[in-house]
């Protein structure tokens, strides 16, 4: 019988999900009039973030074409990931949680390997489009990008939950790499990461300043050859270094994720992709949570869920979402001037129930959809 040829990239998270990680990459719809998100899990094997977005509005009938590419001019290298092996070889630095309420302890799915199911533990919140206009014109007043500005914010919103505020919080964020790799599906995962460390003194100029310097050392070319390698290491092996938390070239505290700006000019006009629409990256052990964002039909969302290792209970990811709107619009209003709360979300006073009734259903399909771990 010939070998089953496994995908390098997709090896790594097949092994993860052989620990019980859940690698279902989270999206939300919410449609017009409505309060709670219909979720959908892509698993991280077929699809990255951006891959699994254009997939789902795809299938809803947009038409979605040339996905976006990488625009910063390093070139893969693997020099890059020879100058990275220290790193890789290093210490790993933890930072250490406060007190959380952990809650409830974590279900598991009924099939035969058990699947992991999604994490219980989400929040979010959408902006209307005028807050978000005010973003932008913030970032681009100040001469940064959005990311950095939400990740500064995102940084100070958890940094109460965290034993010593002051810690340097060290984050990975994805890097997509489309336009210089092709994996032949548009859809597929080109993505890679840096990894950024936040200082309780930094502006978010710095913070801006420190992901272009990781960029610019190639450090996102790095980590996609150290993933290229999965080809030559056993899942066996994958899986020690993912317990061992050395798959990764630092420990960080969480996975950010911006999938940026979608149809700004309104062109999407098909019910099913209408309404504001949530993301987050993955939540592993080592990445215990997982912020992401995405803005559709000018107005940003924004997205927290937890690893149920840390918390299984909603309030605390809406903790951190409250202070993270809070956050940003404090910044938008010295700047701007006053700007009165905009959008809405489960942190709201109104708002929507953390776990809307997809949640099951979509759990369901997702383990439906994974292979057998068995047969691995």
């Amino acid at each position: 019988m010939a070998k089953q040829v496994v995908d390098p990239i997709a090896s790594w998270f097949i092994a993860a999900e052989a620990l019980g990680e859940f690698i279902g990459i989270r999206f939300g719809h919410i449609p017009p009039a409505a309060k709670d998100p219909e979720w959908t899990f892509l698993p991280h094997t077929d699809y990255d973030g951006i891959g699994g977005f254009a997939e789902i509005l795809r299938r809803r009938g947009a038409s979605v074409d040339r996905l976006p590419q990488i625009r910063h001019p390093v070139s893969p290298s693997w020099l890059c990931l020879a100058r990275a092996l220290p790193k890789y070889l290093s210490r790993r630095r933890r930072v250490q949680w406060g007190a959380l309420d952990a809650g409830p302890a974590p279900a598991t799915g009924s099939a035969s390997p058990a699947v992991p199911l999604p994490p219980p533990a989400v929040a979010w919140h959408v902006f209307d489009e005028t807050a978000t206009t005010h973003v932008r014109r913030v970032c681009r007043r100040a001469g940064v990008t959005v990311n950095s500005f939400l990740l500064k914010h995102l940084t100070k919103a958890i940094r109460p939950s965290l034993q010593d505020q002051s810690s340097v919080v060290p984050w990975m964020i994805p890097i997509n790499i489309r336009g210089k790799v092709d994996r032949g599906r548009d859809t597929a995962v080109h993505t890679s990461y840096v990894g950024v460390n936040v200082r309780s003194y930094e502006t978010v100029r710095d913070v801006h300043q420190n992901i272009y310097a990781a960029l610019a050392s190639g450090e996102h070319w790095a980590n996609w050859q150290m993933y290229l390698l999965g080809r030559y290491i056993s899942l066996g092996m994958q899986k020690r270094l993912i317990r061992a938390e050395l798959g990764a070239s630092q420990w960080c505290i969480g996975g950010f994720s911006n999938l940026g700006d979608w149809d700004a000019d309104k062109k999407i006009t098909q019910p099913d992709c209408l309404g504001a629409w949530l993301f987050t990256p993955l939540a592993w052990r080592c990445l215990s949570i997982a912020a992401g964002c995405v803005t559709f039909q000018n107005r940003l969302s924004l997205t927290i869920q937890a690893h149920p290792s840390l918390t299984t209970t909603p309030a605390v990811p809406r903790a951190w979402v409250e202070n993270w709107v809070k956050e940003i619009e404090i910044d938008l209003a010295s700047m701007l001037g006053a700007i009165p709360a905009a959008g809405g979300g489960n942190g709201a006073p109104a708002g929507a129930k953390t776990v809307g009734n997809g949640f099951n259903v979509a759990a369901r399909r997702y383990a439906e959809f994974r292979p057998d771990l068995q047969n691995l």
